[in-house]
């Protein structure tokens, strides 16, 4: 099974306390214009602040054919749950 890719649709001020180790940042807003760069033919999550913008991220990406997940708890919930984080 290949490695799902993780897509950061935060702002570039959230994402500078850190991130998801290998997640691709790029704001909500600009997702519909830099769809290119990702791979469609991989499985998707999406993850955000607390859930929410990556939940409409994840259904920007569902149609365009991408298998997605939006990530339940966003970044709250990974800090608090202790997983580690990187510096974009």
């Amino acid at each position: 099974m290949e490695t799902a890719q993780i897509v950061d649709v935060r702002e570039d001020e959230e994402v500078s306390a850190g991130m998801i180790p290998g997640a691709l940042h790029i704001p909500l807003g600009q997702l519909q214009t830099r769809l290119p760069e990702l791979d469609s033919a991989r499985p998707t999550i999406t993850v955000c602040r607390s859930g929410r913008r990556s939940l409409t991220a994840a259904q920007t990406l569902s149609d365009a054919g991408f298998t997605v997940e939006s990530m339940e708890g966003g970044m709250n919930l990974w800090a608090k749950e202790g997983h580690p984080t990187a510096l974009p």
